[in-house]
Parts: C-alpha cells; structure tokens; sequence
C-alpha cells in the first residue's frame, strides 16, 4: 500500500517535472532575448537533475546520482560556454555600432 503510495508520487512529480520542462523549451526557443534563453536552458538542465534524481529513488538504482552529477557538470559548462559565446557576440556588435556611429559623424 505504502509502496504504491510512493510509486505514485514519483511519477505525478515526474509528470509535473516534464510538463515544466517543455515550458521551459518554449521558453528557450521564443525567448525575447538571449538572456532569457540561457536562463531556460539552465532550467532545463535543473530540472533534467531532479528527474534523474527522482528516478534514481524510484528505482533504487545508485549508479543514477553519479549520472546527475556528471549531467550536472556538464549543463554547468554548457552554461559557461553559452555565455562565454554570446558575451563575445554582443561585444563585437557593440563595437560595430560604435564604428558605425563614428563614420556617420
């Protein structure tokens, strides 16, 4: 009785996970700016943890925590580099606008 208790709670939290998740695609994928991208990737990636873990509990299974926490470095450098990237876009169009603006004076 307790187990299916348990079996269904980790898989209505996991529904509810997922049904974020994909919000958080959309998110990504229309997001106004970049900003706003980068911040629903990174959500994706948390929330991608949580299920792990979840299915990890649900499963008994040890060898999915070391999963997650490889997932987890992983959507940590993913992040860093995604910035890293967008960072030096933004810069170099901000210095074409600014040699933009010093041919038109």
């Amino acid at each position: 009785m307790i187990e299916n208790a348990y079996h269904l709670l980790y898989v209505s939290a996991l529904v509810i996970l997922s049904i974020v998740t994909f919000a958080c695609l959309v998110k990504a994928i229309a997001g106004p700016r970049i900003a706003d991208r980068v911040v629903a990737i990174n959500m994706i990636c948390t929330l991608t943890l949580c299920m792990i873990g979840i299915l990890a509990a649900m499963l008994g299974e040890g060898y999915l925590v070391d999963v997650a926490l490889i997932y987890a470095l992983l959507g940590f450098l993913a992040v860093v580099v995604l910035c890293k990237v967008y960072i030096g876009v933004a810069l170099e169009k901000r210095e074409q606008e600014a040699k933009e603006a010093e041919n038109h004076d």
